[in-house]
């Protein structure tokens, strides 16, 4: 499928479950190719471009990744997979780890990976494409739930004619745990609030640029975003997310009727407000879940958005881990991915296309897109190889 694939850009790493949506055409492939770790081509039709973009400050302003069709004919150099060391710096606080010692290691471990989506590519036009909004595991600007992200402020020193770029920095924001006392589930709905603003202001920026309108790109970045007008179908737009991602995606629904379907990935239902249950998400939604991560409370929330409705399907991929979705599974190694659960029982590559194949058919079915995607109808209904209906968890009432 060839679309557009916005993301909030905030997180140290991409998602491989964007496989299937902007950048369809190419799933993620990098290398640290010196230790033999590869994550999977793309099987798409299209080369992938990427770029990225932020508007005005952290606070009223957007940062966002763009995955589109790009022409084939390019010789830029592929994305790296991590881009600054403060993304290590983040992780390795989010891990518990020394700073100093988690670059070091996350430095010589992924330090050369690459993203096969080419940076600032040319765009490739002629059609309106699907978009699908996405949120994977990360957070927004300011809302402090992100391993690391940052905005871009002027320089204290930096003079009036300075050029736009020369005279910003980056000012990283790192990811804040709970200070003693404090309830999480009141900060984590909070962040997710944050998270589905962001997201619907991502569509409202990208929806203006299809339209025509200019815009301004505080990073430094040859792209021409004039080249996207007319390029977004907007009756065709859907909202996907991993983690906290997932959770973001139904509170994303609740608030913008918009986005026409979503897809939740291992979803994480603490953040959603009790509000949110009642009836608020009309569109279809799709909840792919892993088999070793999810526990009876977190599927009953998601039993209760989806309850006597038909255009809201769970399944189960069997003999995966939380980190199935992520890249992180493909780069992590035998060894570390089992010890930090990276890696589950299944193939991380069929994991990933069960994933993609359940996805694209629930899109071209609740996007009405004129593709081919409903020869993996059955994956929607947990029917094949390495996926059931629903969950694995045991629902039954304790004493």
């Amino acid at each position: 499928m060839a679309s557009l694939w916005v993301r909030a850009r905030r997180v140290f790493m991409k998602s491989r479950a964007s496989g299937f949506s902007a950048k369809a055409a190419t799933e993620m492939g990098s290398g640290g190719a010196e230790k033999g770790y590869r994550i999977p081509a793309g099987k798409g039709p299209h080369a992938v471009g990427c770029t990225d973009l932020m508007t005005g400050d952290a606070a009223e302003g957007s940062f966002l990744r763009l995955y589109y069709p790009s022409c084939d004919d390019t010789d830029t150099e592929e994305t790296p997979w991590i881009p600054d060391k403060e993304y290590y710096q983040g992780l390795s606080d989010f891990l518990n780890v020394y700073r100093a010692l988690g670059e070091r290691l996350f430095q010589y471990y992924v330090g050369s990976v690459t993203c096969p989506a080419k940076s600032n590519a040319a765009f490739k036009p002629g059609e309106k494409y699907p978009l699908s909004m996405a949120n994977f595991l990360s957070s927004t600007v300011i809302d402090e739930s992100a391993s690391a992200t940052y905005f871009c402020k002027k320089k204290a020193d930096s003079e009036p004619e300075e050029d736009q770029t020369s005279g910003v920095e980056k000012e990283w924001i790192y990811y804040r745990k709970l200070r003693a006392g404090e309830e999480e589930r009141c900060l984590r709905h909070k962040q997710v609030q944050q998270r589905a603003q962001e997201c619907i202001k991502a569509l409202n920026l990208i929806l203006k640029i299809s339209s025509g309108e200019e815009v301004m790109n505080v990073l430094n970045s040859d792209f021409d975003w004039s080249h996207l007008k007319d390029s977004v179908d907007t009756s065709r737009i859907a909202v996907m997310g991993h983690s906290f991602g997932g959770a973001t995606v139904i509170e994303s629904l609740s608030k913008e009727i918009r986005f026409r379907c979503g897809i939740a990935l291992d979803a994480w239902m603490l953040p959603v407000g009790d509000d949110t249950y009642q009836s608020s998400v009309q569109q279809p939604l799709l909840f792919i879940n892993s088999e070793k991560f999810q526990w009876a409370a977190n599927i009953l929330k998601m039993k209760k958005l989806s309850s006597n409705d038909t255009n809201k399907k769970m399944i189960t991929i069997k003999g995966s881990v939380h980190q199935s979705f992520p890249d992180f599974t493909f780069v992590s190694g035998e060894i570390i991915g089992k010890f930090f659960k990276l890696k589950g029982e299944i193939d991380p590559n069929e994991a990933i296309d069960i994933c993609n194949h359940a996805s694209l058919a629930f899109l071209q079915k609740h996007l009405s897109l004129k593709r081919d995607f409903d020869k993996w109808d059955s994956l929607v209904d947990g029917i094949g190889p390495n996926v059931i209906s629903g969950t694995n968890i045991d629902l039954s009432p304790t004493e």
